[in-house]
């Protein structure tokens, strides 16, 4: 349960479904409700295609990179941290996860769900790195289906809150969307910290 809680927290707070709000509106502002909670649906179902991959996936190609996997904590926890600085610097609460030229060429787009919405924004580089952090060679069946419900779990809140992003930015505001913003990046700013503070102590104790 410590392995799913881990996962599940870590995982929430890279995704930052808040900090998607402002962009997923601003992008669906001219589609009806059904057609922005179908966005919001495909969007979060491909998070859980594309972190379950990497997180299947992913020590392999490390492996034929040859890349350690303490090597990938360290510069996951590197771009985490460099997202946790531009949550806490953001006025938007998008945390840089997209620019705004990319805003303004994706508004055009018939179908958002997969990009930009489900990546980067979603699911970024900061998300892919901490599921394939979370793999390792001892890992039983039932860690590994905790895992995978756990991002599961993460998709569906991450639903949620966008099926309901109309009602809680009108209910935040903009000031409380930037005080989560922070809340948020501090967290994620945190889990930044200590990928690269266990990559450090397993290096050193090799």
């Amino acid at each position: 349960m410590e392995l799913f809680l881990a996962t599940f927290s870590a995982l929430f707070s890279v995704v930052n479904p808040f900090g998607a709000m402002p962009v997923f509106l601003t992008l669906t502002q001219d589609d009806t409700p059904q057609r922005r909670n179908q966005q919001a649906r495909k969007a979060c179902m491909y998070m859980v295609g594309i972190l379950v991959i990497f997180f299947f996936s992913g020590q392999y190609l490390l492996n034929f990179f040859g890349v350690r996997i303490h090597d990938l904590r360290i510069a996951g926890g590197l771009m985490i941290m460099k997202a946790g600085f531009d949550l806490l610097n953001s006025k938007t609460g998008a945390g840089g996860k997209i620019s705004k030229t990319s805003v303004e060429a994706s508004i055009h787009k018939e179908d958002i769900s997969f990009a930009p919405l489900a990546m980067p924004m979603l699911s970024g580089p900061g998300a892919i790195a901490v599921s394939i952090g979370m793999f390792s060679g001892s890992l039983s069946s039932v860690d590994i289906a905790l895992i995978v419900s756990a991002i599961i779990l993460v998709a569906l809140v991450s639903f949620i809150i966008l099926f309901f992003s109309t009602r809680l930015t009108r209910y935040m505001g903009k000031a409380g969307l930037e005080a989560l913003s922070k809340i948020m990046g501090f967290i994620v700013l945190s889990i930044g910290v200590n990928f690269i503070v266990s990559a450090l102590t397993a290096l050193f104790k090799l």
